[in-house]
């Protein structure tokens, strides 16, 4: 059974979540609880192209609830 996230020839959504993660999403599939459409409405996008956005906008890996409390430490330093 083929992986429908290693679909070329399918269509995909990114889908970003609270914490400012990115997800590929295909299409077909419900978006899960918690997480929305950031690219590809409304009809989805190629693959490669869904994972070009996310590479460039995805800049940092870290959840935003971290970069919040690192960023909350570092005022209170100086």
């Amino acid at each position: 059974m083929k992986n429908p996230f290693d679909d070329d020839e399918g269509l995909f959504y990114a889908l970003v979540n609270h914490e400012e993660q990115y997800s590929l999403w295909p299409t077909f599939k419900p978006v899960p609880g918690g997480w929305t459409i950031a690219y590809g409405a409304p009809d989805g996008r190629p693959r490669q192209e869904v994972l070009a956005w996310i590479d460039e906008h995805w800049t940092d890996l870290r959840p935003k609830s971290l970069r919040d409390v690192i960023a909350q430490h570092e005022s209170a330093a100086r």
